[in-house]
């Protein structure tokens, strides 16, 4: 079009007082020819008198390709119109197919037929310049619920359950196989991601063994992978469940730990960290036992591991691939004792011959703590094997931002059958991949984002699948992944509702349960039915260390959650068992295993979609902002006692302010975000990219740049799990106050700069463009 502006232009005002020169000379190296044009100026500069002069060459020859300028004339007027009306028609034509392509790739399916099978290259990827066309809300929540039934889990129920399926075992990558079968036959790009990792057990023929006062109280075929392989003997002290609370009470009663094997109820805390705490007191090694509330029978056998951390502790930081080749290295969180599972009628036969002091009347008061003369051999024979396990993905591409998906988990290996712990999950993850690309297929469903369905291995050995592909591709998944949903456990029990999450997405939680009805009972929703008057205290729970979201939120700043319906705040009884059948958990939930599963789906299903489907992310910024509000109130209130202290501990010029500061800093760009999201168009799909951008820094901000990734793997200052964290912090002034000789003040005083900067940092990314900073700290 600006060629034939530029002829039409020629035609009314005249010729320009210029002339054209064609260089038609060939390129040297096989290109196509140049054009050279110059304007009659140029060549004044040059040197030349006058055209004429300018155009004879050696001696006054004539330059054969120089155009010279011809007077008007009809015919060439005629030509010139002609000219330029082909330009125009090919310029129109030209326009018209390339807006008729868009459109026709815009009506391109998202997914082949199930019958139809193409190599990676060969997908068909359909992207939209512009905002994907909105679906509205309530169908979209109609189809989901029409697509998932109870008849179809059961079925898928049974496709998925096996009696035998431990990570890196044959039974676990039959399962592997039949999970990606079923993501190809859903019409979902496919692919698997293969590591060699380092798991312990027991050696064939060989069990662990343990002594009571000199006799055999049996040979343990549970065990706790990452234990220290070894024989202990030791006098032995009864530690309630081995929290930090419970191995205080101990010592405020003036029993020492140090080289004592501790008898350890399960329960309130993972068994990584009841071992933990052991170890920091110096203890030689740990019993530990089903607790009270687990009626799991008097001879059954746990298993479980005792890694704290997550991913393979031989490898930690860097991922498991074949061709890494780093040289041998250990975890942190190994534990330097030994570690042993026993039955419920092992411990009780040790109960009942304990001496020494009374139990404490809030541990039940019945039995002895033990003294010096309780002694217990104990002989762990783990071994450490190399396993190769298989990740398996499907994916749903989105039509606007494909580049950026939340990802749907559930592990698929379990020590047993594992039903409840990975059967239902996996069966959960594949019928959500199967009903959203049928809602695409069928019912026209654009995502605006995509969807990774991911199905783990080695789970049971502290979230060694996930972790490894998180640490393998961490530069991929930075600023892609904004939101990860773990499907583990999802069905434990009816009648109650429990869920551990990001702050961030507390909001979308809540608004999703007010649109799923709990299993069977369709008179009423999930959050109606346990909500009650406070719906945060009646649903929201820490998030534990062996929960396969927390390193997904803690090491990679990804917003997390995992859920379950449960009968009570208890954990399932069966989990780390070989109980975890199909009828143990028919029987926990009454019969409507099934049907809870379906409302775990819709909860999961619902949720992936809003995130995929609004131009908007639905992560609030704001809980936050009160989440941090109360850290820093409680380290305030601690800080003045401190500092009120005669003679203190720190220096009196010492201030809070900069904490104070850098909260109003996140305030101030909280508050500019909200202004920018309410004055600007969600419509325009770089501006909803930018703004979706600054909403999704602010998980991964919250990972403290200062310390070191491999020693410290829960970067995360307000979930995360460190002395970096604020909740040590008002630990760290606890012992000041307190004298304790091993608080030190100046240590203090650097972790809190550095987490004070880091909610100054976490500030600074919210406001987005550098200019925007409004930096007063």
């Amino acid at each position: 079009m600006d060629q034939a502006r530029t002829t039409i232009s020629k035609i009314f005002n005249g010729e320009p007082r210029s002339y054209t020169r064609f260089n038609l000379t060939q390129n040297m190296e096989g290109e196509s020819s140049q054009v050279e044009m110059k304007l009659s100026s140029d060549m004044d500069e040059e040197g030349g008198n006058g055209v004429d002069d300018h155009l004879n060459h050696n001696g006054g020859s004539r330059d054969p390709y120089v155009v010279r300028k011809t007077s008007r004339t009809p015919k060439n007027l005629c030509f010139l119109l002609t000219t330029t009306l082909i330009i125009f028609i090919i310029g129109y034509l030209i326009g018209y197919l390339v807006h008729r392509k868009k459109e026709v790739a815009n009506d391109c399916p998202a997914f082949l037929p199930s019958d139809q099978t193409v190599s990676d290259d060969e997908q068909v990827h359909v992207f939209e310049t512009g905002a994907a066309p909105l679906m509205d809300w309530d169908v979209v929540n109609s189809l989901l619920a029409q697509k998932l039934s109870t008849e179809s889990m059961e079925k898928t129920f049974g496709e998925f359950a096996s009696s035998s399926h431990q990570a890196g075992s044959l039974g676990d990558e039959a399962l592997g196989n039949r999970v990606l079968q079923r993501f190809r036959s859903a019409g979902l790009v496919t692919w698997t991601d293969e590591h060699f990792v380092t798991l312990q057990q027991l050696p064939e023929g060989a069990t662990n063994r343990l002594a009571f006062k000199g006799r055999e109280l049996g040979t343990p075929s549970g065990f706790l992978a990452y234990s220290r392989p070894g024989n202990v003997t030791g006098a032995l002290v009864f530690a309630s469940y081995g929290q930090v609370m419970d191995l205080k009470l101990l010592q405020d009663k003036g029993i020492s730990l140090e080289g004592k094997i501790l008898l350890v109820k399960t329960g309130k805390i993972s068994f990584a960290e009841k071992v933990a705490n052991a170890a920091q007191l110096k203890a030689s090694a740990v019993l530990l036992f089903p607790g009270s509330a687990q009626n799991i029978g008097h001879d059954t056998q746990l298993y479980g591991h005792v890694h704290l951390g997550s991913g393979d502790p031989y490898t930690p930081g860097f991922p498991s691939f074949n061709h890494t080749q780093f040289p041998p290295v250990q975890s942190s969180g190994l534990p330097g004792i030994l570690a042993q599972t026993i039955t419920s009628s092992m411990a009780e036969q040790i109960l009942r011959d304990l001496g020494g002091d009374p139990m404490p009347t809030e541990w039940g008061g019945v039995n002895s703590l033990g003294n010096s003369e309780d002694i217990v051999t104990l002989e762990v024979n783990n071994v450490l094997v190399q396993k190769r396990i298989n990740n398996v993905f499907g994916l749903i591409k989105g039509f606007v931002e494909p580049d950026r998906f939340v990802v749907l988990g559930a592990q698929r290996d379990a020590w047993g059958p594992g039903f409840a712990q990975s059967t239902v999950g996996t069966s959960v993850l594949t019928e959500l991949a199967r009903s959203i690309s049928a809602m695409m297929a069928e019912d026209g469903l654009k995502p605006r984002r995509s969807i990774v369905f991911a199905s783990w291995s080695a789970g049971e050995y502290g979230s060694v699948g996930a972790t490894e592909w998180l640490e393998g591709y961490l530069t991929s998944l930075s600023m892609k992944a904004f939101s990860y949903i773990n499907l583990d456990g999802v069905v434990t029990g009816g009648g109650g509702f429990k869920a551990s999450a990001s702050p961030l997405m507390h909001k979308l939680l809540q608004s999703t349960l007010k649109e799923v009805t709990m299993g069977s009972d369709s008179s009423s929703t999930i959050y109606s039915k346990v909500a009650k008057t406070n719906w945060e205290a009646s649903v929201l729970e820490p998030m534990r260390m062996d929960d396969c979201s927390y390193p997904f939120l803690t090491t990679s700043g990804i917003p997390s959650i995992s859920f379950r319906f449960t009968a009570n705040s208890e954990a399932y009884p069966f989990f780390g068992t070989l109980l975890d059948t199909r009828e143990k958990l028919s029987s926990e939930t009454s019969g409507q295993a099934p049907r809870l599963a379906v409302s775990a789906a819709q909860v999961a299903g619902l949720m992936t979609l809003r995130l995929v489907h609004d131009h908007l992310l639905r992560l609030d910024v704001d809980k936050y902002l009160s989440t941090l509000r109360m850290h820093v109130a409680n380290i305030n209130r601690r800080f003045y006692k401190v500092q009120k202290m005669d003679p203190s501990p720190l220096p009196k010029d010492m201030s809070v302010q900069w904490l104070s500061s850098a909260l109003g800093s996140f305030a101030r760009a909280s508050r500019s975000l909200a202004n920018d999201i309410q004055n600007s168009d969600m419509n325009d799909v770089g501006m909803c990219r930018s703004i979706n951008d600054r909403i999704m820094q602010v998980e991964r901000d919250f990972l403290s740049p200062y310390v070191c990734p491999r020693e410290t793997p829960f970067r995360h200052i307000l979930v995360g799990s460190a002395p970096h964290t604020l909740q040590a912090l008002w630990a760290h002034l606890d012992s000041l106050k307190s004298r304790v000789p091993e608080a030190d003040s100046d240590d203090f005083r650097v972790k809190f700069a550095l987490a004070t900067w880091t909610i100054q940092g976490c500030a600074n990314g919210m406001a987005g463009n550098v200019w925007s900073i409004d930096n007063e700290i």
